[in-house]
């Protein structure tokens, strides 16, 4: 499958650069939607602090953190070839100071196998299980009233995969080549079932310097649960929501946060 970079004007008339459009579109509406927990963890942030963005896709949350807080540095983490250049020029464009980095994140550096799925860019992952897949968008779709027929045409082919080579890097990795001593106001980690993989590549040391995490966390095998208490071991408080939209499926959203010295 060919595909190209598109434009989108988003809500408050900028243009940002996409392979999907109508993903895009979804996808701002997430980042924007006032009862979802990565605006409240933008909420949180300060001026001078770094958002890392694991998992960016395109760069629309971090937009939306640089939006919130104006005066952070955001960096914005995508594996993908083609997503990557979409995000390098929104970043670009949109986010002041920002700074993309074309790879991926995990518990230890080297490389790896990664599927991508060119017309769900935001399902891509390590660990791509198509059938999974088709399974929770089709939840989603008929959660939000699409009969079978609409959401047999939209599903149809969505999660045709292309094997990828990755290189891989972990979060502490990246604080320490681009934000020594600098407070980690914000981790947003979205990267399809291998959540745990990345908050893994944190030391210690790191895990002091970030005071706020927001993730997308796939509840197979306890894994929310896992979640959380590696949280609090790490001394964060940790929430969990489900969007509606997603009852029924594994995915739910992670909201952690330790408090700031005065």
């Amino acid at each position: 499958m060919l595909t190209t970079m598109q434009q989108l004007r988003l809500d408050d008339g900028r243009m940002v650069t996409c392979t999907s459009p109508a993903e895009a579109g979804m996808l701002w509406g997430e980042m924007t939607a006032t009862h979802g927990f990565y605006r409240r963890a933008a909420a949180c942030l300060c001026p001078g602090d770094v958002a890392l963005d694991i998992g960016a896709n395109i760069g629309l949350s971090a937009m939306m953190f640089a939006d919130t807080c104006p005066g952070i540095q955001v960096i914005a983490v995508e594996p993908v070839p083609m997503t990557f250049r979409c995000l390098d020029r929104n970043i670009a464009a949109h986010v002041p100071d920002g700074i993309s980095l074309q790879i991926a994140v995990g518990a230890t550096p080297g490389t790896r196998p990664f599927t991508w799925y060119p017309r769900a860019t935001a399902n891509s992952g390590f660990f791509a299980d198509r059938e999974a897949d088709d399974e929770a968008t089709k939840i989603y779709l008929r959660n939000c009233g699409l009969d079978d027929k609409a959401i047999a045409l939209i599903t149809t082919g969505l999660h045709d995969g292309v094997p990828l080579e990755v290189e891989v890097t972990t979060v502490s990795a990246i604080l320490d080549e681009h934000c020594r001593n600098r407070e980690i106001g914000l981790l947003k980690v979205d990267v399809e079932r291998a959540e745990l993989d990345v908050l893994q590549g944190i030391t210690d040391a790191d895990w002091r310097r970030i005071h706020v995490v927001v993730a997308e966390v796939h509840d197979r095998d306890g894994r929310l649960r896992e979640v959380c208490e590696l949280f609090g071991r790490q001394g964060m408080s940790a929430q969990t929501q489900q969007d509606p939209r997603l009852i029924g499926t594994e995915m739910h959203e992670v909201f952690a946060a330790r408090p700031r010295a005065d």
